[in-house]
């Protein structure tokens, strides 16, 4: 059995030209027109086996951390099934903390959320503050965090839960280099102790001595997905073709690959004759007073 197991999974955003065409949509028996639809990420599928260490890399926008949210069951895909088995755990710039509670109340929230009780909170909560690394921070909000300490904090807490994936997405790109060390020997742990993980990362170096295998993720669709050299490789190569392009040819470029994202196909559309819900609560409140107030009238009321 895989640990995970990604069958043809898309994720799609309607893209409405005005904000009334959502409204109408969503308040109405039917929907009044055809959208047209983003394809975030497009007929993605892969299998991943126990303990296996995945890097994903690709430009800005390639879907990375849409495909990543979708691992973590985060978001879920519009059509395609993703089969997790084990718990997750995301680290994100921020991802799962509470801008309003301090760090020590967002430590006890998300350890609760993962299962742990009191006891083991608080013998794991001296532990996430000594590999944050905050200070007096730890008590202030995190609203007041920069982005280096978000990471930091995150990352700390979700190492401490002991989940059995780990998906880290860009979380190392913040913050100092003895930091990002830290993480990636925490990481090792995790490899070593047979944990799958998921890296998304800019960086070939930390994927080449890192990563067993490497999916690239290029404008919504999975590039290639093999062996870490060959793939990093291969990426390399197109980051160095990419970047020799004037920016009015990579402007092109993104243009011409961001056509293969859009749609119009019915394949994402409610059906024609599928009610929408908050449509019949519409309807309803508007139409049945009408109705009763016609009925009152009509009886000499």
């Amino acid at each position: 059995m895989y640990k995970v197991e990604v069958k043809n999974i898309y994720k799609t955003y309607s893209m409405f030209a005005r904000r009334v065409d959502k409204l109408l949509n969503l308040f109405s028996f039917t929907p009044r027109t055809t959208p047209k639809q983003f394809m975030a990420v497009k007929d993605v599928s892969f299998t991943v086996n126990d303990g296996e260490t995945i890097g994903i890399v690709g430009l800005n926008g390639s879907g990375k951390s849409t495909l990543s949210n979708m691992l973590a069951n985060v978001i879920q895909p519009t059509t395609g099934e993703t089969i997790i088995n084990g718990e997750t755990s995301l680290i994100a710039i921020s991802a799962g903390l509470n801008n309003n509670l301090s760090g020590l109340d967002n430590i006890e929230l998300k350890c609760m959320m993962h299962g742990l009780d009191a006891e083991e909170i608080e013998r794991v909560k001296p532990l996430v503050m000594e590999f944050a690394d905050i200070g007096d921070y730890i008590k202030q909000p995190v609203k007041n965090y920069s982005s280096g300490m978000r990471s930091r904090l995150g990352f700390a807490i979700a190492v401490h839960t002991d989940p059995d994936i780990l998906i880290i997405d860009e979380a190392l790109s913040v913050g100092d280099s003895t930091f990002a060390d830290r993480c990636l020997n925490k990481m090792e742990e995790f490899k070593k102790s047979g944990k799958t993980i998921f890296f998304v990362s800019h960086s070939a170096s930390q994927m080449k001595s890192f990563c067993d295998r490497i999916i690239w993720m290029h404008y919504g669709e999975i590039k290639a997905f093999g062996p870490t050299e060959e793939v990093v490789k291969s990426y390399t190569e197109f980051v160095k073709w990419f970047n020799g392009l004037s920016e009015k040819e990579k402007q092109a470029h993104k243009r011409e690959m961001l056509k293969g994202q859009y749609t119009t196909s019915d394949a994402f559309q409610p059906k024609k004759m599928k009610k929408n819900v908050f449509g019949i609560i519409w309807n309803i409140g508007v139409f049945v007073p009408l109705i009763l107030l016609g009925v009152l009238v009509a009886m000499g009321y």
